[in-house]
């Protein structure tokens, strides 16, 4: 299914602006880029787009209050930049599995102040020396890199407080 039908889907004919979380996991994006997300989603605080076929972030709408984005296996290699600008609040952001090879990638975070928790696990940056140095030295709002935080200790998981 195309992403476009199912954000339609999703909605279930509710207003994109009383919507606060939105998946569209294994949807289609025909073209690279994110489809049918609109300025008008102006309270999404969480959205995931995992393997969606992404290559480009260039059309991702506004999204002030987004805290989470889950971008995990896609074909994401660089236009990070677009996060900053339309994300500014991001405290959480889940890049594992895409095409991020460079430092240089993910030099373009540095401007999320807010951002927290960054996964880049099955990402070929994985594999730079001093690889987990680099980045928290980059990031320094950074508090935990694929799920650990500069001395290995695990990140505290979200899941199990709720319940």
């Amino acid at each position: 299914m195309d992403m476009k039908k199912r954000i339609t889907l999703e909605l279930r004919s509710r207003n994109p602006a009383e919507i606060a979380e939105l998946v569209v996991d294994n949807s289609r994006s025909a073209d690279g880029e994110v489809e049918g997300l609109t300025d008008e989603f102006t309270e999404l605080e969480f959205l995931s787009m995992v393997n969606v076929g992404l290559s480009s972030l260039a059309k991702l709408p506004s999204l002030p209050k987004l805290r989470k984005l889950e971008l995990s296996d896609n074909n994401l290699s660089g236009s990070l930049e677009t996060l900053s600008e339309k994300c500014p609040n991001l405290t959480y952001l889940n890049l594992s599995g895409n095409k991020i090879k460079e430092l240089s990638n993910v030099e373009a975070l540095q401007n999320l102040k807010s951002l927290q928790s960054l996964d880049l696990f099955n990402c070929e940056i994985t594999s730079l020396e001093d690889y987990r140095e680099s980045v928290f030295e980059l990031l320094p709002q950074v508090t935990y890199l694929d799920g650990f935080d500069q001395e290995d200790n695990e990140a505290p998981d979200s899941e199990a407080e709720d319940e």
